[in-house]
Parts: C-alpha cells; sequence; structure tokens
C-alpha cells in the first residue's frame, strides 16, 4: 500500500489533477467548458453530501434562498479528504494492476 510505485502514481495524478484545477484561478469561465468538469465533480461532491444528511458543510445550513450555499471549511475540508483518498485508491489500484500485470508476463 505504501510502495514507491503507489507513491509516484499518486504524485502524478495529484500534479495531473492539480495543472487541471490551476486554469480556474486566473480563468472564472473555465468551469464552464468541458475542461473544467473535473473542478465541478470536486464542488458538486460538497452538495451531495450535504444532501446525503451530513450536517456543516455548507454555510447557514444550506439555506440561502435562491443562491447555492458556499461550502464552510469543514465542507472544503470534507471535499479534499474524499478526494484525496479517492486518489489514492485509483493509485493503489493502477500500481496493483500493473505490478499484476508485470509479473505475469515475466
Amino acid at each position: 500500500m505504501l510502495e514507491r510505485r503507489t507513491l509516484i502514481i499518486f504524485a502524478m495524478l495529484l500534479v495531473a489533477y492539480g495543472g487541471l484545477l490551476l486554469p480556474a484561478l486566473f480563468w472564472p469561465s473555465y468551469s464552464d467548458s468541458i475542461a473544467g468538469i473535473p473542478v465541478r465533480a470536486l464542488i458538486i461532491s460538497v452538495y451531495v453530501l450535504d444532501q446525503a444528511g451530513v450536517p456543516g458543510l455548507l454555510e447557514h445550513n444550506g439555506l440561502c434562498g435562491w443562491g447555492w450555499c458556499a461550502p464552510t471549511l469543514l465542507g472544503w475540508s470534507a471535499v479534499a479528504v474524499i478526494w484525496v483518498v479517492a486518489t489514492w485508491l485509483v493509485a493503489w489500484g493502477v500500481a496493483s494492476l500493473s505490478r499484476a500485470r508485470r509479473i505475469r508476463l515475466r
């Protein structure tokens, strides 16, 4: 689980995802493009968790009238933890699949 191959794949995935998120800081309409779909997946996950019944993730307890409430610090933290764990699991799976395929070829 904490093998070198897994750590390398995990770092590559984080750098790739960070590269997808970086334009959203400078170009606000980036999230409306097709390349911005991963950005939306991050943000939408906090609203899905709120609808699933996890309290404290949105400001004003999700009661913002017609607008969407911004996530709280707890909401952003929950999203970060969930997506980092998901990325780690993907890296672990890719590393184990590549290791299994390499062993079979020998």
